[in-house]
């Protein structure tokens, strides 16, 4: 079955790569992922070996291999070279700093009637009632809490 992602490193990739195997320098991560591109380089100067025959060079997963050729392939050579994706990843905080004063000023308040204390489920409950959020978590309200201590 033909590859769906084939690695044909042009000569400037190449030679990073093997510059980054030969100095030695870099994070291990870094060269694993150069050492697999230079066996998987299915170009004139590659040697075009299979993702089994890289696997069990370089003792890791077939299924690492093609990840590494697929990204590669979809995103680059510098994705492809690096291990970490985190600063890509964007998340929207659930609470603003006005909504998190709101929720400090509540747990400094007095419990509801019949309670001695607020739990995170009715401080949830309680900034949904009053409407500062639309909907909101009590994992959330307990890592906004600890977060601000």
């Amino acid at each position: 079955m033909p590859k769906k992602y084939v690695v044909k490193l042009a000569t400037e990739q190449r030679r990073r790569c093997a510059g980054l195997v030969r100095s030695g320098s870099a994070p291990a991560r870094t060269l694993m992922h150069a050492r697999v591109l230079l066996k998987a380089d299915s170009g004139p100067a590659g040697p075009g070996w299979t993702d089994k025959a890289i696997s069990d060079a370089l003792d890791i997963s077939t299924v690492a291999v093609a990840n590494i050729r697929k990204r590669l392939v979809t995103e680059g050579l510098a994705a492809a070279l690096s291990h970490y994706r985190g600063p890509n990843r964007e998340y929207k905080r659930k609470l603003d700093g006005h909504q998190e004063a709101q929720l400090i000023a509540l747990v400094c308040g007095p419990p509801p009637e019949g309670r001695t204390r607020w739990t995170l489920r009715l401080l949830a409950d309680k900034l949904v009632e009053l409407e500062y959020v639309d909907e909101i978590s009590y994992v959330t309200v307990g890592r906004t809490l600890k977060k601000t201590s």
